[in-house]
C-alpha cells in the first residue's frame, strides 16, 4: 500500500533527511524533513498556494490577492517578495507557512494509490527553515480526520498487531487506548475486531493509527507465544479495586520521597529497554482508566497524581538529554540544591511564558512541563502549563488534572477556576462550567471574567474572556482577581 502515513513513520523514526514527492493525477507536492519535523512544502494544487493560503487566513487583502501574479519574482520566493512590498508582515508570514504546510500534508491522507519518491538531502544540514511541524502531530491528525478507504482494511487484514512500544501512548484518546490495551500479539485484527465491539471504520483507523505511531508492529499469521518470565505479570491473577486502590494510595504515600528511578524501579544505569518495560508494567497496573470512574474525588487525584509521576518519570529517562539533566539535579550539593531547583524553575517558567505570548504552544509545553518538574508547589506554573494544554487537542485531559491541581495549592486563586470553567465550556459541560465560574466570583464578587462568562457581555460591559485574552492581560490580575499596577 501507498499510503502519507507509511512515509511519515519512516521518515520521522528513522530519521531520514531529505525530499519527498508526491504525485497523484495532475496534483504534485513536496514535503521536506529535517530531524523529525516538516519544515518545507511545496504545492501545484491552487487550494494550497500561499498566496491562497494568506487570502483565506485574512492576511491578506483581497485587492493584493488579486493581483498577486504581478508579485511573482523570479529566484525569489512569493512569501519574501510580498514581505519586502509590505504586503504581509514576517508574523502572518510565519503563520501562513505553518498553516500550509499543515494543510498540504493531511490533504494526501485522503489518497490511497499515489506515487511517492523520498530522496535523502544530507545538506539539509547548512539550511535554515523558518517553519517547523512535527511529524507525530501530523500522523495524528492525518489519520483521524480521514475517511474510511477499503485499501487500508485490505492492508491490515490477516495480520496479527503486537505491542512494541509506548512512546506515544499518552498522545491517544481513551478509545485508542482501550484498543491499543487490548493488543498482546495473539489475535489477528479481524478477531480483535469482533472482540472489541468496536466501529469498523474506527477500528482499522485507529490500529493505522498505532502503527504508523510505531506503538505496535505486525506479524503476517497468528502466533502462539510460550509464556515467558517476561510477560509473567500479564498472566497475573486479577486483584479486586480495593486491593488496587489500596496499592495507589501506599506508592501516593511515599511519592514524595522517590526519585524518578526510585518510581520505576530501575538502577540509575538501566537500559532504555528495561525504562520501558517498568514503565509499561507500571502503565498496567496504575492508568487511571482502569480505576472506576464512580470514585470519591480525593481518591482519583491521588491515582491521577501517582500516574503523572510515573509518565514524567518514564518520559525523562527515556531522553538522554533530560536525563542527564536531571541526574544533574539529583548530584546538586543538598544546602543549594532546594534554592537551585526554584531558580531553574522559574527560568523555565518564563520561557514557557514567553513561548505561549507567541502562540508557539507546543514549544512552550516542554519549558511548562519541566517548570512543574522542578517545583510543584506553584498554582501559577499549573495554571500556565494548563491553558497551553487547552490550546493542544490531545492535551484537555491533563489541561484539567493540572487546573485542578492549582485550584488544590492555592483555593483563593480565582484564574484557576476561571481557567477550568472555559475549558469544561469548551468541552460541552456547561453546569460544570458554570460551577466554577461562582466559585471564582466566590473568591471575587467582582471578578469580570467569570461574570462575562456566566452572564454575557451586558453585565461586564465589554470585558474580554480568558479564551481570547492575551496572557500578558492574564498576569497582571493577581490571585485575588485585581488588577495590578
Amino acid at each position: 500500500m501507498e499510503h502519507i502515513g507509511l512515509y511519515l513513520k519512516k521518515v520521522y523514526f528513522q530519521k531520514t533527511r531529505g525530499r519527498l514527492s508526491f504525485h497523484h493525477q495532475n496534483f504534485q507536492k513536496y514535503l521536506f524533513f529535517q530531524d523529525g519535523f516538516l519544515v518545507y512544502a511545496k504545492t501545484n494544487h491552487p487550494l494550497e498556494l500561499l498566496g491562497e493560503v494568506l487570502f483565506r487566513l485574512g492576511k491578506l487583502s483581497k485587492e493584493d490577492f488579486d493581483r498577486i501574479d504581478q508579485y511573482i519574482e523570479p529566484k525569489k520566493s512569493i512569501g519574501s517578495v510580498l514581505i519586502e512590498n509590505g504586503l504581509v508582515t514576517k508574523e502572518s508570514l510565519q503563520e501562513g507557512l505553518i498553516y500550509q504546510m499543515r494543510e498540504i500534508v493531511l490533504n494526501m491522507f485522503s489518497v490511497f494509490g499515489a506515487e511517492f519518491r523520498f530522496q535523502d538531502k544530507s545538506d539539509f544540514d547548512e539550511q535554515v527553515f523558518d517553519a517547523k511541524l512535527k511529524v507525530p502531530v501530523l500522523i495524528e491528525e492525518g489519520i483521524r480526520g480521514m475517511k474510511h478507504n477499503p485499501d487500508l482494511e485490505a492492508f491490515l487484514a490477516q495480520k496479527t498487531p503486537a505491542p512494541k512500544s509506548i512512546d506515544f501512548y499518552l498522545r491517544l484518546n481513551e478509545e485508542e487506548r482501550r484498543l491499543y490495551d487490548l493488543i498482546k500479539g495473539e489475535t489477528t485484527s479481524e478477531e480483535l475486531l469482533a472482540s472489541s465491539n468496536s466501529n469498523p471504520q474506527f477500528f482499522w483507523k485507529s490500529l493505522y493509527l498505532l502503527y504508523c505511531l510505531d506503538l505496535v508492529d505486525f506479524k503476517d499469521r497468528k502466533v502462539k507465544k510460550a509464556p515467558s518470565p517476561e510477560k509473567k505479570e500479564e498472566s497475573e491473577p486479577e486483584v479486586t479495586e480495593k486491593e488496587k486502590l489500596a496499592e495507589v494510595f501506599e506508592f501516593h504515600k511515599n511519592l514524595e520521597n522517590l526519585d524518578y528511578y526510585q518510581i520505576l524501579d530501575v538502577a540509575d544505569g538501566a537500559p532504555q529497554e528495561d525504562i520501558k518495560k517498568s514503565y509499561f508494567r507500571l502503565a498496567r497496573k496504575f492508568h487511571p482508566d482502569l480505576f472506576s470512574r464512580e470514585l470519591p474525588s480525593e481518591s482519583t487525584q491521588k491515582i491521577d497524581e501517582v500516574f503523572d509521576q510515573i509518565t514524567k518519570a518514564y518520559h525523562t529517562l527515556s531522553d538522554e538529554k533530560r536525563k542527564g539533566e536531571y541526574n544533574k539535579e539529583l548530584s546538586a550539593p543538598p544546602g543549594d540544591d532546594r534554592k537551585n531547583l526554584a531558580k531553574e524553575a522559574e527560568k523555565r517558567f518564563r520561557q514557557g511564558k514567553t513561548l505561549f505570548n507567541q502562540a508557539r504552544y507546543e514549544e512552550a509545553l516542554v519549558f511548562l512541563e519541566q517548570s512543574v518538574r522542578l517545583s510543584r508547589d506553584k498554582a501559577k506554573y499549573f495554571v500556565l502549563l494548563a491553558m497551553t494544554q487547552t490550546k493542544l487537542q490531545i492535551y484537555r485531559q491533563e489541561a484539567e488534572k493540572n487546573f485542578i491541581r492549582a485550584t488544590k495549592l492555592e483555593p483563593w486563586n480565582a484564574e484557576a477556576f476561571v481557567g477550568l470553567g472555559v475549558l469544561y465550556k469548551k468541552e460541552g459541560l456547561h453546569i460544570k462550567a458554570n460551577k466554577q465560574f461562582e466559585r471564582a466570583l466566590q473568591i471575587d464578587p467582582d471578578h469580570k471574567i467569570a461574570m462575562k462568562e456566566l452572564w454575557g457581555e451586558k453585565k461586564t460591559r465589554g470585558k474580554i474572556s480568558i479564551k481570547d485574552m492575551n496572557l500578558k492581560d492574564l498576569f497582571k490580575i493577581d490571585v485575588f482577581g485585581k488588577k495590578k499596577k
